[in-house]
């Protein structure tokens, strides 16, 4: 049986991609972006198993109309996948608290609020999988990404605790960590910040040019990463993190390689620091 998705910031990038593979397929799908206009296209093509919807992921009608409009349409979601998001570039004390809280706005708290609204329907029916795009930047940060990668991180941590209080529900959530892929990451939708302070320019001139330089060039294919996200969705035992290039397997074997250092060098000193003769017992009892 046909599956009905609901997969946000379906014009271009990740979404678009998978939103084709998956309608190839022959499953069901709410195509959702800002300008419903941007998507008609895949419902042109697929009349009867796509539909598009109007969705800012900021804005709360916005969301419940899609999850009304998939159960209506379809009867049921299946899966969900938080895919729109935003970028941003700029040492973080050049953003202003505005800028900030916009980025939280549509990477987090827009995707949190989607998940909220869909949740009641996988709840009834014992079951559902949710796909929440983040970023290889969702576990190591960078110079130059301090914004982008807070969203990131904070998206990542509600998602770990999220999948421990679904799985028993029967619903399972896997987050995504794409490296460097062929999208819109660094187009015009990329958050600038509001002044450039000098001091930062050494240390911030090298990411700028790394990724409006390389647009275009990137190593990964959008399409294969629809692939292997579907594999996910289909698996009995889908993972907690399905990393998406060898590219970012590189860098987090890096990460985990300098923390397990780290932890060897100061572990003495931070275990040290219990009341005498105290049990220590694993967070949670």
């Amino acid at each position: 049986m046909s599956k009905v998705y609901i997969i946000t910031g379906t014009s271009s990038g990740f979404g678009r991609a998978l939103a084709e593979a998956v309608l190839d397929r022959g499953d069901r799908v709410v195509v959702t972006a800002r300008k419903p206009e941007a998507v008609a296209d895949l419902v042109e093509k697929y009349p009867e198993t796509a539909l598009a919807v109007r969705l800012d992921v900021t804005n709360a009608s916005d969301r419940q109309a899609v999850v009304d409009a998939a159960l209506e349409k379809f009867g049921h979601i299946d899966v969900l996948v938080n895919n729109a998001g935003r970028g941003s570039l700029g040492a973080a004390e050049e953003f202003t608290l505005e800028q900030l809280r916009d980025q939280m706005e549509v990477n987090f708290f827009g995707a949190v609020e989607m998940t909220r609204a869909a949740l009641p329907a996988m709840r009834a029916q014992c079951s559902g999988r949710i796909l929440n795009l983040t970023s290889i930047g969702g576990q190591i940060g960078y110079q130059a990404f301090a914004v982008y990668c807070a969203s990131k991180f904070a998206f990542e941590g509600y998602s770990e605790c999220l999948r421990e209080e679904l799985k028993p529900l029967g619903i399972h959530v896997t987050i995504v960590e794409p490296g460097a892929f062929r999208t819109d990451f660094a187009g015009d939708s990329n958050m600038r910040p509001v002044i450039e302070i000098e001091d930062y320019k050494p240390v911030i001139e090298p990411m700028r040019q790394y990724l409006y330089g390389n647009a275009g060039q990137q190593p990964g294919d959008p399409h294969r990463a629809a692939l292997a996200m579907i594999q996910a969705v289909e698996s009995d035992d889908p993972p907690l993190r399905l990393i998406l290039g060898a590219d970012a397997y590189g860098l987090l074997e890096q990460k985990r390689a300098a923390e397990q250092k780290e932890l060897a060098a100061w572990r003495e000193i931070g275990e040290d620091t219990a009341f005498d003769g105290a049990e220590v017992r694993p967070v949670g009892g």
